[in-house]
């Protein structure tokens, strides 16, 4: 087991191709480790064992592509993606049993990839949190250090990765769910372009903002990844026709003549001081492989918190109607009637955090407070993506922190919502704005690791898997690894 759990995809894939290993023996492997680390991360909800290994008896029988890297190689699935006879819980009592009888768009992606999905991991109760502490079943611990939160609300996919459970693994970003679990865990993480990716089948919580991407140890393991889950799809009206390129092909071109933007407001008030000299630190980096690195404005970007606040809550008050009691899921025992069995079944079923905002996203929604906050909202969000889209005339990418601090502690700021809310504040807009961003490995502070976000153009994630590159290649961020893992914690 040892020789596989803080091996990339591409190691991996070289190993099965070569039969040093076989796909049976790495999924069985894969499980072997899960047990040996799940109490110390609690990263997995429901675990896909007798499937799992049918799944790679199979693969074995008809043999590894030698073109399909991919191939036999185990994947954990966040647990509001859903997976036929596979229980969808998205971390809520209120779905607690919920057995879907249909398989989102993504998962039809994994299997025709022939990679094995290995069980679904924990996250904020319907993606609602930045902590993964929301969740109804369990709190999930940091990778690096148990005493502090793994970011949410893609917790336990980050962590699965970190702690070498996985070597892949799906999260959704609504307003920076996959970038900074990544940057708390020191994992590459990528929010694809909105459209790149079908959300059908995702359980919605905003849904102008959900999107579902991978996590990795390496970036070129992402894009190999993004290359599989991305394309169009008749069930999701809002997918996009365009047409995926292959994410790797020119990822070893490097970034000279490249030009870079650091805005000005992503090292502003708020972003610790050792996370900002990081960042400064990336982008001396930068420069020294030949791009130009300047400073810019998004002037807009300071109401983007608000801005998300209200849209937000309002997609999700209109999408979580669906929870009611009747039809799947939770249903109240103390009921008398029928407007029992709603109120009842919602109160007990839906968790404080997801609650709190399906009352602000209501309020928004309401007649006489609609014009003064959800299409305020709405006109503020365009002005904000107005901000990148000038930015984007001159240069290639945006960079700048993933997350304003390093993990902070379990428990620190459950209590305290609008700290939680303004830990988004540096990945939010890039969600209203439609954009791709990723988070890399870019340093550490006190053993914790700090992230690199790189934002770019509409549909150019291939630019940005390029630069990402250049930087893994030129630091040694991404090979340090936590005790969990056999490292000595950087």
């Amino acid at each position: 087991m040892a020789t596989f759990y803080d091996k990339s995809v591409e190691e991996l894939h070289n190993l099965l191709v070569s039969k040093e290993i076989s796909a049976v023996d790495l999924t069985r492997a894969t499980f072997d480790r899960i047990k040996e680390t799940e109490n110390d991360v609690d990263a997995f909800l429901t675990l896909n064992e007798e499937k799992a290994v049918k799944m790679a008896e199979a693969i074995d029988l008809k043999g590894i592509d030698e073109g399909n890297v991919l191939a036999g190689i185990p994947i954990g699935i966040k647990d509001n993606i859903v997976t036929k006879d596979l229980v969808t819980t998205a971390a809520s009592k209120i779905l607690y049993n919920f057995d879907p009888i249909y398989d989102a768009t993504v998962m039809h992606k994994v299997y025709e990839s022939d990679l094995i999905p290995v069980g679904k991991l924990n996250m904020d109760e319907f993606a609602m949190g930045g902590s993964t502490e929301t969740s109804h079943f369990k709190k999930t611990k940091n990778a690096w250090d148990h005493s502090k939160v793994p970011g949410g609300s893609s917790g336990g996919s980050a962590v699965a990765v970190a702690a070498g459970q996985v070597p892949v693994s799906l999260g959704t970003d609504t307003g920076g769910s996959i970038r900074q679990p990544a940057a708390f865990n020191g994992v590459v993480g990528m929010k694809p372009t909105y459209g790149r990716v079908s959300r059908f089948g995702l359980i919605a919580f905003a849904s102008s903002l959900d999107q579902i991407g991978p996590f990795t140890r390496t970036v070129k393991d992402n894009a190999l990844v993004l290359n599989a889950i991305s394309g169009f799809d008749a069930k999701d009206a809002t997918s996009s026709g365009r047409e995926v390129p292959d994410f790797t092909k020119d990822i070893l071109a490097g970034v000279k003549g490249m030009k870079i933007a650091l805005p000005k407001e992503y090292l502003g008030e708020g972003i610790a001081p050792e996370v900002k000299e990081t960042i400064l630190a990336a982008a001396e980096t930068y420069r020294k492989l030949g791009a130009t690195v300047e400073e810019v404005s998004l002037p807009h970007s300071k109401y983007g918190v608000a801005v998300y606040y209200i849209i937000a809550s309002s997609e999700a008050s209109s999408n979580l109607q669906r929870f009611d009691g009747i039809r799947y899921g939770y249903r109240s025992a103390n009921v008398n009637n029928l407007e029992d069995v709603y109120v009842n079944s919602r109160s007990e079923g839906f968790g404080e955090e997801v609650k709190r905002r399906i009352m602000l996203g209501t309020f928004s929604l309401s007649a006489g407070y609609y014009d003064a906050y959800f299409k305020k909202a709405g006109q503020v969000r365009t002005m904000i993506k107005q901000d990148f889209d000038k930015v984007f005339e001159e240069y290639d990418v945006i960079i700048g922190p993933a997350a304003p601090t390093v993990a902070f502690g379990l428990g620190e700021n459950i209590d305290d919502p609008l700290a939680m809310y303004l830990a988004d504040l540096l990945t939010i807009p890039v969600n209203l704005a439609g954009l791709p961003g990723m988070s890399i490995p870019a340093g550490f502070v006190e053993g914790l690791p700090v992230g690199l976000q790189i934002i770019g153009k509409h549909f150019d994630e291939a630019t940005m898997y390029q630069a990402a590159f250049a930087f893994e290649q030129a630091t040694d961020f991404h090979l340090k690894k936590p005790v969990i893992l056999g490292g000595a914690n950087a």
